[in-house]
């Protein structure tokens, strides 16, 4: 790096490549982000990531929350493909999407748990 005569830091070195960015694999991991983003949604991913599929009034007794919370943030969750759904017989069980969603969860709070 350099300062010019403004005394504007500018980068000296060569900048590689850079693959384009589709617009809709943007939007969709703002959409990610934005629906994990929620303190209570990121719990519900947590419990998720320990102890698999739940069923909502399993969610509802653990947070002591109602059920219609648990189901709005997991309708959330699901319309932004973190979460999956399986039914088995009158229950509907939620468990994490897929690896991808543990992965980045878990980085994201060994991030967050670092110390600065």
């Amino acid at each position: 790096m350099s300062k010019d005569d403004d005394h504007h830091v500018t980068c000296t070195h060569e900048l590689g490549e850079v693959p384009e960015l589709d617009d809709d694999v943007v939007e969709r991991t703002a959409a990610f982000f934005r629906a994990a983003g929620d303190p209570a949604r990121l719990r519900l991913l947590h419990h998720l990531s320990f102890h698999g599929p739940c069923c909502v009034s399993e969610l509802s007794a653990f947070f002591d929350e109602g059920m219609s919370t648990i189901s709005q943030r997991l309708k959330t969750l699901r319309s932004e493909r973190l979460v999956s759904r399986r039914r088995d017989g009158k229950h509907i069980f939620y468990a994490l999407e897929d690896e991808h969603v543990r992965h980045i969860l878990g980085q994201a709070l060994a991030h967050a748990e670092e110390h600065h």
